[in-house]
């Protein structure tokens, strides 16, 4: 049996691979700091809320049940930020706008929406993400997306990349993992994903942290993932394609996976983020 024949699910990492969260809340920050008549590097501020943020959800549920969830990690990480940065003149107004506002109603990329619409036409499409429910229901509507499913790890009680989060997700669809194709363009989630039996695609996202980061180096020595593409419309086509083996995107540019320690640290910790 082909490749393309045994995946009946793919399931979509979320923050990022469809939501642009960098441009949503640079803009909100942007905002802000123009009712107050302060100027920063927004772009830098609103990277380092992301990446707080993320820091906090990974592997939540390990040792205890959550007390939170990715919109509680949003205003606990803003209000950190802001505190350090002597932005405490941020009233309550501003940190709503921020940290609920801006990621309810974060923009997905150009391609998502219809890219999205045609890989329903032959597999189930689910959000597999960090991110709450309410989040994927209002930026969902927002976007005129349609999703089978959502799924996210709020409701399981275990974060990616928890392996039960990925055998939670695979279960719930009533599928061997074999049978979902996890889609992220965050290296950690995949390997996570393929170290339980899904099958992966890498969508490139190289704005995903800004135009002046641009996009992360792979770490060397790794293997790569089943796809390796760069828009959701590629992926549709290319599972379209009579052969996966076959087709190759003149345009996809090879990304490898590494250790999961690796990702970790250069998918959330980003210590060479800044470098």
């Amino acid at each position: 049996m082909s490749f393309k024949k045994r995946i009946k699910a793919l399931t979509f990492d979320t923050g990022g691979t469809v939501l642009d969260w960098h441009t949503g809340f640079r803009d909100a920050f942007e905002t802000a700091g123009r009712r107050h008549g302060i100027n920063r590097d927004w772009a830098v501020l609103a990277n380092e809320l992301r990446r707080r943020s993320m820091q906090a959800m990974l592997n939540l549920g390990r040792d205890a049940p959550p007390s939170y969830n990715f919109d509680g990690a949003h205003q606990f990480s803003l209000d950190a930020i802001l505190a350090e940065e002597g932005l405490d003149v941020f009233d309550d107004e501003d940190r709503r706008t921020i940290a609920w506002d801006a990621p309810h109603s974060f923009r997905s990329w150009p391609d998502v929406r219809d890219g999205l619409a045609r890989l329903r036409d032959r597999y189930i499409a689910v959000s597999f993400t960090l991110l709450s429910h309410r989040l994927i229901i209002d930026t969902t509507r927002r976007n005129g997306l349609m999703w089978d499913a959502i799924l996210s790890c709020e409701g399981m009680g275990v974060y990616k990349p928890l392996p039960a989060a990925y055998t939670k997700a695979a279960a719930m669809l009533q599928l061997k993992p074999e049978e979902c194709l996890m889609v992220a363009c965050h290296r950690f989630d995949l390997d996570a994903a393929r170290n339980l039996g899904f099958r992966t695609a890498l969508i490139n996202r190289p704005d995903e942290w800004g135009k002046a980061i641009g996009p992360q180096k792979p770490p060397p020595g790794s293997e790569p993932y089943d796809i390796e593409l760069n828009s959701f419309l590629e992926l549709a086509a290319f599972l379209e394609s009579e052969s996966l083996a076959k087709r190759k995107s003149p345009s996809a540019v090879r990304a490898r996976s590494a250790p999961l320690d690796q990702q970790l640290l250069a998918d959330t910790a980003l210590i060479a983020l800044y470098a």
